[in-house]
């Protein structure tokens, strides 16, 4: 008759394994608690009301009352809506490309020993320290059609007053100027952390060969930061589709609407129309885009790498 098999004994040793893992486990959550309560009160839970609060219509006073998809439906009616998304992605077009372009170019001219390199590397990215109402301020100032001092340059050259930020058709361009002034720093020493990386004797192998200046762009330091740079674009993008504090500061969404981006349109409707519900409905538009311009990057990244 075969035997039974023996019951299963808990040891001193793996009881007392078990009461430390216990232990432990709880002096860990008492040490990331106040953490974890600070993501849940601060980011899951606004986010969640938030997405309940685009189904309803909602002014923060008086009771809000269901609507379902009104929020959105009207969203897609709203002219000033569609204008506010048209400036975002002229925004975003001009923005992006021509930062990620000069973060480039800087980099390339600053990646080199030559005496005071340190102070240009510093200065270019001064402006990045400082913060977007900071820039509005100065920029504000400076560019006023009266008295701002572009203008009082303009007339000692002979040039006729422009309206820079009160004008429609120079507002935009203006805040993509200030903004390239000060986000171009970011994408310098990124990519000159990047460029430091190239292996010298790739470079020091394509001059042997005979690659000229343009050629070793092109086939060796290019491909070497083709990572920094998808990382740049999606930064940057993200960055321009939610942009606020500029455009706040210095034109408030004018002249005539020129300058009203997504997020000072959302910001406009939920605290200044008080139409909550509104305004967190076209702020999970913006959630959407911004997801899905994450999903083709990775798409394009991935694809990428398949071909390769």
């Amino acid at each position: 008759m075969p035997g039974l098999p023996s019951p299963i004994t808990v040891t001193p040793a793996r009881r007392h394994a078990k009461s430390r893992r216990r232990r432990e486990t709880a002096v860990a959550w008492a040490y990331v608690s106040p953490a974890v309560l600070i993501i849940l009160g601060l980011g899951v839970v606004p986010v969640a009301w938030s997405l309940l609060l685009s189904f309803q219509a909602d002014d923060l006073v008086t009771p809000s009352r269901f609507v379902g998809f009104d929020n959105y439906t009207a969203l897609a009616q709203d002219p000033r809506f569609a204008q506010a998304v048209g400036n975002t992605l002229l925004y975003t077009v001009l923005y992006v490309p021509l930062s990620v372009l000069f973060g480039f170019l800087l980099a390339q001219a600053l990646n080199r020993r030559i005496r005071l390199i340190g102070l240009y590397r510093t200065l270019v990215f001064v402006p990045f320290v400082l913060s977007a109402t900071a820039q509005g301020v100065l920029f504000s100032f400076i560019l006023d059609p009266q008295f701002g001092a572009a203008n009082s340059l303009l007339h000692h050259l002979g040039v006729s007053p422009q309206g820079f930020l009160t004008d429609p058709a120079q507002a935009m361009l203006v805040l993509v100027g200030i903004t390239l002034w000060s986000g171009t720093g970011f994408c310098v020493v990124v990519y000159l952390a990047a460029l430091q990386d190239v292996s010298p004797s790739l470079v020091e192998a394509a001059r042997l060969d005979g690659a000229g200046t343009w050629r070793v762009l092109r086939h060796v330091t290019l491909p070497a930061v083709t990572p920094v740079t998808a990382f740049l674009v999606l930064w940057q993008l993200i960055t321009s589709l939610q942009v606020f504090d500029l455009v706040y500061v210095t034109t408030k969404g004018g002249p005539l609407g020129s300058t009203t981006v997504i997020v000072f349109f959302v910001w406009e409707q939920a605290f200044k129309n008080f139409t909550a519900g509104y305004g967190a409905a076209s702020a999970y538009v913006l959630a959407l885009a911004l997801l899905v311009v994450v999903v083709v990057v990775r798409v394009l990244r991935r694809s990428r790498k398949v071909l390769r």
